[in-house]
């Protein structure tokens, strides 16, 4: 049975192209939402050559074909008459922010996990003295673990395109545009925050390495425009006015909106964890211990990083790091509870390997979007332990003598201050890893089925 054959027995064994409402697909999945699931002939499906197994969940009638779903959903989506992009959004217009994040991150989890893995071994090499940091070999490992994270909007341009079902090269070529080293030149001296303009419309320019939330929304963006570009020109034009007018219009769109929101938001954030720290220690732990990691994830961190880099450089010492230490250790924490809970074995592989990636190198986006994020309930443990562990390193007044990446490699960045700061530095730390394990573990959670099949 070819893909065009198999298209039609599913659509006739699901009750005929008018008992379907809409239907999209995930890794592994054909996800029907049918007028009438009675209507269905599950056993029929069920004794289908390629069909692997029948799901019904979620509201949703749900058909295992493995790696073929995509070709035979656009098998479907032909007969049916429909364009794919239409049957994407309204396969999607019931999910939830959780399930758009699992849908864009899912295909990045295998650069995650190695890239992690790589960077923390060449730090580890690195504090034994096995590898000099001024050594050819340290700077290569170092690209070779680490450009998965900077040129991550250029990653996630792909796999958001691919989502929202639109032009998945021209989306390519907006996340790039984030990250040209032109564009990073115009910056100058001033770096994020700098001015210059679009036929005489400010810009306010910043970095875009690294970020997430500002492609994101580029690309769900330029999936509408991509479409009213199609609808609008002639289909003899599609091949070079397409590009040219969603390039034109987006990448300056994106630089003009995102810029001034992200700067403003960065602003204002410094500003509120610095008057924290002034009036109430016990607060900015709070605030700042749980919310870190989001501030990461979008970028909006920039701005507080130069204050504790002027801080420990004028002062010797500074009250922010410790606060971005407990919400990586309270990340690693939530990784490791769900290590312990999962019962699906890749699974709890790939969330040790997160977890370990935090302890050794203070990178948390594989925990963040492979782990915490689509299993939900561990973002939230993550929150709250990294909260109450802030809270203490408030309260005791900890500081650290350097501004670096929340792991174990760094806790000698607690070595000095006042009192006993090492100690209180590893009890809060503690505190935020315990807490959200246990949360973790007694919260429970689900595995979305894309999750486990990327993490294969």
């Amino acid at each position: 049975m070819n893909k065009r054959e198999l298209a039609e027995n599913i659509i006739e064994n699901v009750g005929g192209e008018a008992n379907i409402n809409n239907v999209s697909h995930c890794a592994t999945r054909l996800r029907f939402n049918l007028r009438d699931d009675d209507l269905a002939q599950t056993e029929e499906l069920r004794q289908t050559n390629d069909v692997i197994s029948i799901v019904e969940k979620g509201g949703q009638y749900q058909i295992v074909l493995g790696p073929k779903v995509e070709s035979v959903h656009e098998e479907i989506s032909s007969l049916l008459g429909r364009s794919d992009a239409k049957e994407q959004s309204e396969g999607k217009s019931k999910t939830n922010i959780f399930t758009v994040i699992s849908g864009i991150f899912a295909p990045i989890l295998p650069a995650f996990a190695g890239s992690g893995i790589l960077r923390a071994l060449v730090i580890l090499a690195t504090q034994f003295g096995l590898l000099s940091e001024t050594s050819g070999t340290y700077q290569i490992l170092t690209i070779a673990s680490m450009s998965v994270f900077y040129f991550l909007p250029i990653l996630l341009a792909y796999t958001t395109a691919r989502y929202f079902n639109v032009s998945v090269m021209i989306a390519m070529v907006i996340g790039a545009s984030l990250i040209n080293p032109d564009l990073i030149a115009l910056m100058g001296d001033t770096g994020p925050g700098a001015m210059t303009d679009f036929f005489g419309i400010p810009v306010v320019l910043m970095e875009y390495s690294s970020t997430v939330l500002p492609i994101i929304l580029a690309i769900w963006a330029f999936s509408y425009l991509e479409r009213f570009l199609r609808r609008t020109i002639p289909e003899g034009g599609h091949l070079v006015f397409v590009p040219l007018f969603s390039l034109a219009i987006m990448v300056p769109l994106t630089l003009i909106v995102v810029g001034p929101i992200s700067v403003t938001l960065s602003n204002w954030i410094a500003e509120l964890i610095n008057f924290l720290i002034e009036s109430s220690p016990l607060l900015a732990g709070i605030l700042v211990g749980g919310g870190w990691n989001a501030l990461v994830s979008v970028g909006l961190h920039w701005a507080v990083n130069p204050i504790m880099i002027q801080n420990v450089a004028q002062q010797g010492y500074d009250y922010i790091v410790p606060f971005t230490f407990a919400t990586n250790f309270a990340m690693m924490g939530a990784a490791i509870g769900v290590w312990l809970k999962a019962r699906n074995p890749e699974f709890r592989k790939y969330s040790l390997t997160t977890a370990l990636t935090i302890m050794f190198s203070g990178i948390t986006e594989p925990a963040v979007y492979g782990v915490a994020i689509p299993t939900k309930k561990p973002f939230v443990a993550a929150l709250i332990g990294g909260a109450i562990g802030g809270a203490y390193l408030g309260v005791m007044e900890v500081t650290s003598q350097a501004f670096v990446f929340g792991g174990l490699t760094t806790l000698p960045a607690f070595a000095g201050g006042t009192g006993n700061n090492l100690l209180h530095a590893i009890i809060g730390l503690a505190i935020s890893v315990v807490v959200s394990a246990i949360l973790t573990y007694f919260f429970g959670f689900e595995i979305p089925e894309e999750y486990e099949k990327a993490t294969k």
